[in-house]
């Protein structure tokens, strides 16, 4: 079965390019032109990868990446022509996993949607989330067993019994600092060890990223906070 596709893009001229590219890679694309057939779409099939564009005539590509996200971890790409940082850095905050500037290549884009989705399936595959989050069950930890397990084989942490659910760059970032407890890793020492593509990465990148397990932890433990702040400086484990 092939891996299936949505691409929200309202422009046809591009999204032709698009579904071409995708499709000579073996992908089954299916194309919405409104945010708001992309989530009915979405809501009916099973979707490896979206595509979306950010300047939809409806809705704002970032305020259905925040919908998606309410549910599901599926891997999302946006294409747009803005250019700005603090579009990048917004777009990585609420849970996009790469970010494509227009006027691209379709081949550069089903080149980044092959490694996305590669590097995924190497990660906790996407799993969809409960509409209404249930109490999140933990295991007492018994005295002198670390509050962190590591488990590398399913690329799992679990943090006071609970299994943490972690984005790909979640995980590698927190297993580095895990793995150096009280070790200052400045913000370059983090994208160099973390990230496929570090020059490509922003500073704002880890932090962003640092406020999404910061926030997984707090909702195991609210009156933990195990990761410190350096400001200038980085991150590091307490030890």
């Amino acid at each position: 079965m092939r891996t299936k596709i949505l691409l929200v893009e309202d422009e046809p001229s591009i999204a032709d390019n698009i579904v071409y590219a995708l499709k000579t890679e073996g992908f089954e694309v299916v194309w919405c032109p409104t945010a708001e057939k992309a989530l009915a779409a979405f809501a009916e099939a099973d979707f490896k990868l979206v595509v979306l564009d950010i300047g939809l005539p409806d809705i704002n590509g970032f305020d259905v990446c925040k919908r998606l996200r309410k549910h599901s971890l599926v891997p999302i790409i946006f294409v747009t022509a803005r250019k700005d940082e603090i579009d990048r850095v917004v777009g990585l905050e609420i849970g996009a996993d790469d970010y494509v500037v227009k006027p691209f290549s379709p081949r550069e884009l089903s080149a980044r949607v092959k490694a996305v989705l590669r590097r995924s399936s190497q990660a906790a595959a996407p799993a969809p989330l409960p509409a209404t989050p249930a109490p999140i069950p933990t295991t007492p930890v018994a005295p002198g067993e670390p509050l962190f397990a590591v488990d590398e084989d399913r690329l799992e942490i679990r943090y006071k019994g609970c299994q943490l659910q972690l984005s790909r760059y979640e995980y590698r970032l927190l297993k580095v600092l895990l793995d150096r407890p009280g070790k200052v890793f400045s913000r370059d020492e983090l994208m160099e060890r973390v990230w496929d593509e570090p020059g490509s990465a922003l500073d704002r990148t880890v932090d962003a990223h640092i406020k999404t397990i910061r926030a997984k932890l707090h909702a195991i433990c609210p009156d933990a906070d195990p990761i410190r702040t350096y400001r200038g400086v980085g991150y590091s484990l307490a030890d």
